[in-house]
């Protein structure tokens, strides 16, 4: 996935696995090298920022890549069916969940409407404890996003081995390794940040 992130970056991208005998050749069935739990945010399409095709990434994406009960299940069944040996939690800066979570702890925020709060709430307890570290009497307005944004990203990391025995027993056995990446919207880079598991996961 780095190299393909590489050939992204150089404007160098091959277009792999994009063919009609690619099509055909998945028809019976997938067998992804990694699955991608990332945010919904429309400038972060896995396929083509890691310059993959059709069936080399099983693709799970939310605002925020948020845990809850339905990532947890999509990423134990890439795990326990589809035999990936990474998962891949990616993030990214200028994210406009993280900047939600920010803006609500401020009291003069207007509410948000009720399904995006409950969303973006498990962020918020990162962005009170960059709050925290920053002083307590640091406004809203000059919380670093993202420094939240890592914090964020490194809680999602233990809230999956957390939630999911069958993941953490995956990592334990040396049978699957996670990897927390930031990318970069402007440059186009995914930079890992933090691994769990084996040593070579994020290759």
């Amino acid at each position: 996935m780095l190299r393909g992130n590489a050939r992204f970056v150089a404007g160098e991208p091959q277009h792999p696995h994009q063919d009609v005998d690619r099509r055909h050749e998945l028809a019976d069935g997938q067998r992804p090298q990694a699955v991608l739990f990332g945010c919904s945010d429309s400038r972060l399409a896995a396929e083509i920022i890691f310059d993959n095709g059709l069936g080399d990434l099983f693709v799970v994406r939310n605002a925020g890549q948020v845990v809850s009960e339905s990532v947890i299940g999509s990423l134990e069944y890439a795990v326990a069916v589809l035999k990936v040996p990474l998962i891949v939690v990616l993030a990214h800066d200028a994210c406009g969940a993280v900047r939600a979570a920010i803006d609500s702890t401020d009291p003069e925020t207007p509410a948000l409407p009720a399904h995006i709060w409950r969303l973006i709430a498990p962020i918020v307890p990162a962005v009170r404890r960059v709050q925290r570290g920053a002083g307590a009497t640091v406004a809203t307005s000059e919380i670093d996003a993202e420094a939240v944004g890592r914090e964020h990203l490194s809680t999602t990391v233990a809230d999956i081995l957390q939630s999911s025995e069958l993941i953490s027993d995956a990592v334990a056995s040396g049978a699957l390794g996670i990897v927390g990446a930031n990318y970069r919207l402007a440059e186009g880079t995914a930079v890992p940040v933090v691994s769990v598991g084996i040593d070579d996961a994020a290759a």
